[in-house]
């Protein structure tokens, strides 16, 4: 039996051994049009440390603009995603003024299981909220833009998505946020990727490393390196929209830190991941030991120029490469969050039908797996 032949039994093993190839299934969290909101984007899914599932949104009130009255609002499930709770408004300024609120990207402490929760206001300040009971219930926003900025920044975006919390390592237990800006007022002048990090729980938030110009939104995970462990950062391309070397468009950025994102090494495209310049999700679903693989797990919109083919897809080598894909949905997608469930099936939470749906799917390992 040869090695790649050995390579793929393990895998298909070990992802039979949570649960079965059951087909993937779908149900609906926001839909435009109902509980007061025109539209609903930019999800956010996690699983807490009980393994409730929080669907983070930004409700848009009167239309699909970016910059318009959108609120951040949240979903909750007790069961896994088969029915969610009813929807909670996290936070909102200026009642009908056009204030924008939304970019959720969240975040939680392994240690005590507070969950903090990142957002822009107007996409110049950082704020930030925390629930100790599953996101029943949130703290009084706090602003942290002070601390995680630098004078002159006067666009910023965290995520969107989700932090991690380093596993490994000298900065065991820093809770990491993904974030970018620009050092414009407005969308105008190139954007850069960086991160946010906190190493007392989230008391205190500071600025980490910046990576290159025409890097965007992003997310991030904590991999293998030889004896040690390093940071991928994967993140949005903006070559394109730049207008500047053309050529680099198309695929998705990466970067690398040996130093817990203080500093990162120049961007590179990943030329299997194909972009039409859209966010996209990054998780690590397990870590190499005795008895399983290191699996991390990628999702975006799988083409070149439309935001359409929500496809899934498997790294067996720290993001080095990404042998298994599944497409999810033929049609149109855009933004997207996946999460690992309690029992170890895989969630999806993605935008579809031209930002008409945010739709749940879940899926298993033996899914991705099955030719």
């Amino acid at each position: 039996m040869s090695r790649g032949t050995i390579f793929i039994a393990c895998v298909l093993a070990f992802s039979r051994s949570f649960v079965s190839a059951a087909e993937p299934s779908s149900v609906e969290v926001f839909v435009a049009g109902t509980e007061g909101y025109f539209a609903y984007r930019i999800p956010s899914l996690l699983t807490t440390k009980s393994g409730t599932l929080l669907a983070f949104c930004e409700g848009r009130k009167t239309s699909l603009s970016d910059d318009g009255d959108n609120d951040l609002v949240l979903r909750r499930s007790t069961d896994s995603g088969q029915t969610w709770q009813k929807l909670q408004l996290v936070h909102e300024e200026g009642g009908d003024a056009i204030i924008t609120v939304g970019n959720p990207c969240p975040v939680i402490d392994p240690a005590t299981g507070r969950i903090f929760l990142s957002m822009n206001r107007k996409n110049g300040r950082v704020l930030l909220t925390h629930s100790d009971d599953d996101g029943a219930t949130w703290s009084k926003v706090r602003d942290i833009t002070d601390s995680t900025s630098k004078p002159g920044w006067g666009w910023y975006a965290m995520g969107p998505g989700i932090g991690i919390a380093l596993e490994r390592g000298p900065h065991r237990g820093r809770l990491i946020l993904p974030a970018n800006h620009r050092e414009t007022p407005d969308r105008s002048g190139p954007s850069s990727s960086h991160i946010i990090y906190s190493d007392d729980h989230g008391e205190t938030w500071k600025l980490g490393g910046t990576v290159g110009l025409h890097t965007n939104e992003c997310q991030l995970v904590e991999t293998v390196a030889g004896d040690g462990s390093e940071l991928l950062i994967n993140m949005r391309n903006h070559w394109a929209r730049s207008g500047k070397m053309p050529e680099l468009a198309g695929r998705r950025l990466i970067s690398r830190s040996r130093d817990d994102g203080l500093t990162w090494t120049e961007p590179a495209r990943d030329e299997s991941l194909i972009e039409p310049t859209c966010q996209a999700s990054l998780i690590r679903y397990s870590w190499p030991t005795g008895s399983q693989l290191s699996m991390l797990l990628f999702a975006n919109p799988d083409h070149p120029s439309q935001r359409k083919q929500m496809t899934v897809r498997v790294s067996y080598d720290e993001g080095r490469s990404w042998p298994t894909s599944k497409r999810i949905d033929p049609g149109p997608s855009g933004y997207c969050c996946l999460t690992r469930l309690k029992d170890g099936r895989i969630g999806l939470l993605y935008e579809r039908e031209n930002y008409n749906r945010l739709t749940f799917v879940t899926f298993t390992l033996d899914w991705l797996n099955k030719k």
